[in-house]
C-alpha cells in the first residue's frame, strides 16, 4: 500500500517534469497520422475515430488508437491495444512493448478523448511524441494545445470544432 503511494508520486513528479519542459511548436503542416488515447470505460465506440480519421482524409494504416482500462482483466479487443496501470512503473516508465511504440510514434495530430482524471491517461498524453496534442476538457491544460470543451457524447460537436480549429490552423488537407 505505501508503495503504491510513493509509486504514484514518482509518477506525478515525472508528469509535472513532462509537461514543464515541454515545447509547443505548432506548425501549420497537413495531418497525415493520428494517435487516440481514450478510456474504454467511459467511451467503447473506436468507430466515431476510424470515422473522424476517414473524413480527415488519414489513411486507416496511420490511425493507432489505444484504450485504458481501469479494470485489469483487458476487455477484448481485436483492432488495437489496450493498456492498464499495470502496464506503468516507477517514474512514468512504461512495461508494455506496444504502449511504449505508441509513444514513440511521431503522429500529427494526437487525440486525448477522455474525461476521468486518471494519472496513467495523462502520462500517456505528456509522454507521447505527437506534434500536436487535442483533447476535451481536462484539469490540466498543459496536457493539450488545444482544448474543446465538450461532453464525451457530444463527439458530433467535438467533430465539428475540431475541423473548424483545424481548418483555421491549416492543417486540413481541400480535397
Amino acid at each position: 500500500m505505501i508503495l503504491k503511494v510513493f509509486k504514484e508520486k514518482s509518477n506525478i513528479r515525472h508528469l509535472d517534469k513532462i509537461l514543464s519542459s515541454r515545447d509547443v511548436n505548432v506548425s501549420d503542416s497537413k495531418i497525415k497520422s493520428l494517435g487516440v488515447i481514450m478510456h474504454i470505460n467511459e467511451i467503447d465506440d473506436f468507430e466515431l475515430f476510424r470515422k473522424l480519421a476517414e473524413k480527415l482524409n488519414i489513411q486507416p494504416f496511420n490511425l493507432k488508437i489505444i484504450a485504458y482500462s481501469s479494470e485489469s482483466a483487458e476487455k477484448p479487443n481485436s483492432w488495437d491495444i489496450c493498456f492498464n496501470e499495470k502496464d506503468f512503473g516507477w517514474n512514468g516508465t512504461i512495461h508494455n512493448v506496444e504502449l511504449q511504440s505508441f509513444l514513440d510514434t511521431d503522429f500529427d495530430v494526437l487525440i486525448s478523448y477522455y474525461e476521468e482524471d486518471i494519472l496513467e491517461l495523462k502520462l500517456m498524453t505528456a509522454k507521447s511524441k505527437a506534434q500536436f496534442k487535442i483533447g476535451i476538457f481536462q484539469p490540466d491544460s498543459r496536457l493539450n494545445d488545444l482544448i474543446i470543451q465538450t461532453q464525451l457524447n457530444q463527439f458530433d460537436a467535438f467533430k465539428n470544432e475540431l475541423f473548424k480549429y483545424l481548418t483555421i490552423l491549416n492543417k486540413t488537407k481541400n480535397e
